[in-house]
């Protein structure tokens, strides 16, 4: 495969997503602006007809579809040649190479039609625009004091929250957004952003190293915050060249052909889990060997050079068939299923008006009455549903909070077992030494902090699945108040118009469903996430933003702080009691766990009583948004279907209503919706055929 295929093929796709973004945004606007327009004319004539909250959500998902971008979120401890390797991604020498590892500054890539780099601050100061060079000299520290600062905990710039550099690459132009994160390691506020950063990116590139091959701290990273998350990831296995150098004869290739397979079962033993989607085995798909040295040396003298052998044209294709079908396909569904839905609103709104426009105002006034149970009806409908999801609210707000108060009070029965493989390599005689003392009790508080940190990831990766299964039960429970919905609202049209509804055939419970129900249901959705003050659309309700809450509202700083400082007292003296010869011992790691089990113990019912409320907090608040936002939706469509109605007895009161104008106007409006929403269909199922 030859990567001057393989980049051309790659923005080439890139840009027929863009080009479809813009064509259903186009497409989407076109709808707007009938809407609008109608409306307008509307409040001479007949009346509007109540498509206000209609025509917001069209304008915003038109806005966020044109803004989109596929962002890739590049993950990997220090060392590993994630610079190298987006330089040879980008296909150029734009990063330097111990810019983010040693600043840890988040560092984000997108286009601009001019080079610069601009820091966004934390602290309300405005944002600040600098050169290339300044951004180097300013905010680029030794590699030496970074390890330094790593130890002491202290962020290298605290006033900072990223940088974001703008460049005029292809690659970028074409939809691409590059957030290259700082380190992994076991920090609490660095573990908060990464998942921040993981939730807002359409797929992972995680950066190992051949002569490195996953390392306790990266299988820890991939234990704790991506398995079990649904997560896309790309594994690039980084300077595989390597091997061949680390052998004793480097041209037998009996010889490399053993390191490189030993190689391979080694990550494929440790990286095989995070590679199965539904049961269906994609390693190949996910996993490449690289060596970003090679191709960046190759494109910097050649954009276009045959890259053949660095593991790049592998890993660009995969890349480019996840990225321009799987995610683009995924990403365009929501929008046509808005089209779809608005369409039918508006059809149904222009239905029943045109046979009320000849009736008298006494006789529209009965019609009107008529229907006044039904609306009641819808009132019960919402209710019903804002109650049930106040039920689970209050459930699973109650059960999640519990079990983290037993999960954490389980915590000292699996301890001494645990805390064996956190507890750093020590010379116990250093405790003594006051010279050494601070390094000890600095290495222990990064054991403890480990240890803590891994705890309450696995707790919530499992209060997240008990989330999930509580929103898909609400999603289901959307689809039928939905189409308990529409069954009363089509008897609202058969009383204003005298006209049956047929029943619908061959339609899907989507395609049946009311707009506030498309929305419960996770069908689209126009939240956004931000990223450095660029907006994301999303699909389904984003309850794990709201979620990220859980790992805030921990504050694993406060309470680590607050055991260490407990712990280490009472530890000393133990360890004064083992004596010389038994910290020399083999059994002096096991006598620490139990000094510290003994403490932790004391204090685990602490931390279980101060944390259950903050997490029982941080879950109802994720419901409440949730049905606030069902409700309000719910209220909107009553409304505006009273409201409707309203409209064109007041227009009548006041004034004579040219009827055949008015039929005319409104049949025009649903003929052009339709058209629009069709012409989007279209795009849509070309698409779905040139994807397949």
């Amino acid at each position: 495969m030859n990567l001057k295929v393989e980049t051309s093929n790659f923005l080439n796709d890139l840009e027929r997503v863009a080009a479809v973004r813009r064509e259903i945004a186009d497409r989407l606007s076109n709808i707007a602006a009938a809407i609008d327009q109608s409306e307008l004319a509307g409040s001479a004539a007949s009346g509007k007809l109540g498509l206000e909250t209609e025509n917001a959500d069209i304008s915003l998902a038109s806005k966020n579809l044109r803004q989109g971008v596929f962002r890739l979120l590049v993950l990997g401890d220090m060392k590993r040649g994630k610079s190298t390797f987006l330089n040879a991604l980008i296909g150029e020498n734009l990063l330097p190479s111990d810019v983010n590892p040693c600043t840890a500054l988040l560092t984000i890539l997108r286009y601009g039609s001019e080079k610069k780099v601009t820091v966004y601050f934390n602290d309300g100061k405005s944002p600040k625009q600098l050169d290339f060079k300044s951004f180097k000299d300013n905010y680029t520290i030794d590699p030496a004091e970074a390890k330094r600062l790593e130890e002491e905990k202290k962020p290298a710039f605290p006033d900072i929250d990223c940088a974001v550099v703008e460049y005029p690459l292809p690659l970028l132009e074409k939809g691409i957004e590059i957030v290259d994160s700082p380190g992994l390691n076991d920090t609490e506020a660095r573990n908060e952003l990464s998942l921040g950063y993981i939730n807002n990116c359409h797929a992972i590139l995680f950066v190992l190293r051949a002569t490195q091959p996953c390392t306790m701290g990266e299988r820890r990273y991939l234990e704790n915050y991506i398995k079990g998350r649904g997560l896309s990831i790309f594994f690039l296995i980084n300077a595989w060249d390597q091997v061949r150098e680390s052998l004793i004869d480097p041209d037998d290739p009996e010889e490399l052909a053993e390191a490189e397979g030993k190689l391979r079962r080694v990550f494929k033993v440790n990286l095989a889990e995070y590679c199965l989607t539904e049961g269906h085995d994609i390693y190949d798909e996910r996993v490449f060997a690289i060596t970003s040295i090679k191709a960046l040396r190759l494109r910097i003298k050649n954009a276009d050079a045959d890259l053949a052998g660095t593991g790049f044209p592998e890993f660009m294709a995969a890349l480019n068939t996840f990225l321009t079908q799987e995610r683009a396909i995924s990403e365009l569904r929501p929008a046509r299923t808005l089209a779809r839905q608005i369409s039918a609103r508006v059809r149904e709104a222009v239905g029943r008006r045109l046979p009320l426009l000849d009736r008298d105002v006494n006789e529209l006034k009965e019609k009107i009455n008529s229907v006044e149970p039904e609306f009641k009806k819808l009132s019960h409908i919402r209710d019903e549903f804002k109650q049930e999801i106040i039920g689970v609210r209050d459930t699973k707000s109650q059960a999640i909070a519990d079990s983290f108060r037993i999960y954490v009070l389980n915590l000292e029965n699996t301890f001494e077992t645990d805390f064996l493989r956190y507890q750093p390599e020590l010379r116990f005689l250093d405790f003594f030494s006051q010279d050494k003392r601070e390094a000890f009790e600095a290495s222990l508080r990064r054991a403890f902090e480990q240890y803590i940190n891994d705890k309450l990831a696995a707790w919530t990766l499992t209060a997240e699945q008990e989330m999930n299964a509580a929103f898909s039960q609400l999603s289901q429970s959307a689809a039928n108040y939905g189409a308990s919905y529409t069954k009363v609202t089509e008897k609202i049209t058969e009383k204003l118009t005298g006209q049956k509804i047929p029943a619908a055939a061959n339609n899907s419970k989507e395609d049946n469903s009311p707009a506030w129900a498309k929305w419960a249901m996770g069908l689209f959705s126009l939240t956004s996430g931000n990223l450095a003050g660029v907006a994301m659309a999303g699909a389904g309700f984003d309850w794990k933003n709201i979620l990220l809450n859980l790992i805030t509202v921990l504050s694993v700083s406060t309470i680590f702080a607050s055991f260490t400082g407990i712990v280490l007292g009472p530890l000393y003296l133990a360890l004064l009691g083992m004596g010389v010869g038994v910290l020399q011992a083999d059994g002096a790691h096991k006598q620490l766990v139990k000094a510290a089990k003994k403490e932790l113990v004391k204090y685990l019912p602490q931390v279980a009583q101060e944390q259950w409320q903050p997490i029982h907090d941080a879950v109802k608040e994720c419901f409440d948004v949730y049905g606030r936002e069902v409700g309000d939706r719910m209220n909107d469509d009553i409304n505006s279907r009273k409201a409707e109605l309203d409209n064109l007895l007041e227009q009548k009161e006041s004034r004579e209503i040219n009827c055949q104008a008015e039929s005319q106007r409104l049949t025009k409006l649903d003929a052009d919706v339709s058209a629009q929403s069709q012409s989007i269909e279209s795009v849509y199922q070309a698409f779905l055929a040139s994807a397949s």
